[in-house]
């Protein structure tokens, strides 16, 4: 009892520290609606039409902000669907399999029903010992979670959450509200911090210079570390919502960024790429009218995903023109079997406005016969 006692303990230990990094911002958030709503608007701003709006604009990003920061932390991470598991009688076999080439047989065989097509280094079917299933493409195990993640970009620290296919969304949200929401807050506070800047440089800094333009020290205080914090946050943030932004736009997640998906044709970083209006959906949505709102709109179950395969076979690579011979159709050089579309397939690769081109369903056959080494491939 003592080691069991003592591990649940440490784990509630470390589910509150997990929490300071939010408890954190959550303060820091706090602090600045005081400052900027009662500290700046309120006691520093004389102009009423002035005031009125900038805390009208104020208080809509900064809804905005808190319910796409809400979002991201409580949404709970999408997990892999019960066909992914193994079945008691699969667990059993493969426990009674010693050798690594057994087992390996065995996951081949149930991973043949299921849309599973990227592979590990080696070649291996991706299979977690800890959750017992089979890795649906783009799903990983996090250690801070202890569970598989679909689509799984990073844990985060500030959000105490695993980003993943459920939450991504909201994440880039949080990214560019909270972006907004730091550059609205320098660009309405500079004129005080100028302010400041130039009575504080005359008379030998003494405080009567210090509140030329402030009404008190305390006012000061919080009006002019307001900018400096906000700035500060702007530099930090911009970066990481344009690398964000990047990552969108090729279809990749942090991990996939740092290590590429591996597909049966070998390693491709541009694997699940669709082209930019088709990542970018597969994200955000069809419905434009719901891209700012931090609702769920992604496209997709979260365990299977369209890709773009280059090169299927490494022994006869596409040429540079990518003529290839014209008699050959694309259905001719899927290395993938052919298996029945699921709906979230269908609905990003079926014929609809908002996702494909003008051409028709022939000029597109004309394509793929012409350059049958980029193909978009049916995982489902």
């Amino acid at each position: 009892m003592a080691p069991s006692g003592s591990r649940s303990i440490k784990k509630g230990c470390q589910r509150v520290l997990y929490w300071i990094p939010v408890l954190f911002i959550a303060l820091i958030v706090a602090w600045s609606y005081y400052a900027y709503v009662l500290q700046l608007c309120i006691e520093s701003i004389d102009d009423t039409g002035e005031k009125v709006v900038y805390l009208l604009v104020y208080h809509v990003i900064f809804i905005m902000f808190v319910w796409a920061y809400w979002q991201t932390i409580f949404t709970k991470p999408m997990n892999p669907l019960k066909e992914f598991h193994l079945s008691y009688s699969d667990k059993e076999l493969l426990e009674r399999e010693d050798r690594g080439e057994s087992q390996q047989e065995i996951l081949r065989r149930i991973a043949k029903d299921l849309p599973i097509y990227t592979r590990t280094n080696s070649g291996a079917i991706r299979f977690c010992d800890r959750c017992q299933l089979l890795k649906p493409d783009r799903c990983h195990h996090c250690s801070v979670c202890d569970k598989c993640i679909l689509k799984m970009d990073h844990h985060c620290p500030w959000v105490n959450n695993c980003v993943g296919f459920s939450n991504y969304k909201y994440f880039m949200l949080f990214l560019a509200y909270s972006l907004l929401y730091c550059l609205f807050i320098t660009a309405t506070d500079l004129r005080f911090f100028i302010k400041f800047w130039t009575a504080g440089g005359r008379a030998h800094f003494r405080l009567r210079e210090y509140l030329n333009g402030l009404p008190d020290t305390q006012a000061k205080f919080h009006i002019l570390f307001l900018f400096f914090s906000a700035s500060m946050f702007s530099v930090s943030l911009a970066s990481l919502f344009t690398y964000h932004c990047w990552l969108v736009c090729k279809n990749r997640s942090t991990l996939e960024a740092v290590r590429s998906p591996v597909f049966r044709h070998g390693t491709d970083k541009n694997g699940f790429s669709l082209g930019v209006s088709k990542n970018f959906r597969q994200v955000f949505g069809d419905e434009v009218k719901y891209w700012p709102i931090p609702v769920f709109s992604s496209l997709g179950d979260g365990c299977s995903f369209p890709t773009c395969l280059v090169n299927l076979d490494p022994e006869q690579p596409v040429s540079p023109t990518g003529s290839n011979p014209a008699n050959k159709s694309a259905a001719e050089v899927r290395q993938f079997p052919s298996k029945p579309l699921r709906d979230s397939q269908s609905r990003l690769l079926t014929s609809t406005p908002s996702w494909t081109e003008s051409d028709s369903a022939a000029d597109k056959d004309k394509k793929g016969a012409s350059n049958p080494g980029m193909t978009i491939e049916n995982e489902a």
